[in-house]
């Protein structure tokens, strides 16, 4: 039931909804934690939907958690990046493409539209655009599939630092 209604949500883990990305959303909703209507990209269709499985009444979405806008991707002012990766660290897709103190870019097929890179950027490079072809925007399965890579990635790479620190704790003990 869980993961069926986490594929009803729109896989774009932008927390507006007050959860840390759409599963723990999906889990709140389940264990009455939340209410159906707090995920403003899913919008009324979107809510409805997630009534529908759960057999539940319908209702408007939640104004608290923001208004539900056309799907949008972000773009980066290359003239103004200065590469400082805070937009990759902030991306949940890994839409963002670039180097420390080189331009980046955005894959705009796989960006969900999130605005998570908006904030952590230093010098107000990127702004978001309405898709002028929706169809070119990830779907939930592909953007799912994408952050859970992230995630395991990211995973992966916080274990390779502990050994690191582990090993040289150990030489350090050693000598």
């Amino acid at each position: 039931m869980l993961e069926s209604l986490n594929d009803l949500l729109p896989q774009m883990q932008c927390g507006q909804c007050s959860f840390n990305g759409c599963r723990p959303y999906a889990e709140a909703i389940i264990a009455g934690e939340a209410d159906i209507n707090q995920c403003p990209p899913s919008g009324d269709v979107g809510i409805a939907k997630i009534a529908a499985f759960l057999n539940v009444p319908a209702k408007p979405l939640n104004s608290q958690f923001g208004e539900h806008k056309p799907r949008s991707v972000a773009v980066i002012d290359e003239a103004q990046c200065i590469g400082c990766v805070k937009c990759i660290a902030a991306c949940p897709v890994d839409a963002i493409v670039g180097a420390a103190k080189w331009m980046h870019t955005i894959i705009t097929t796989e960006c969900t539209g999130c605005e998570l890179c908006i904030a952590p950027c230093p010098v107000d490079c990127i702004t978001m655009l309405p898709l002028k072809n929706p169809e070119f925007s990830p779907s939930n399965l592909r953007a799912k599939q994408r952050y859970l890579a992230r995630q395991q990635r990211k995973e992966m790479e916080a274990l390779e630092k502990t050994e690191r620190l582990r090993q040289q704790k150990a030489r350090l003990l050693a000598n």
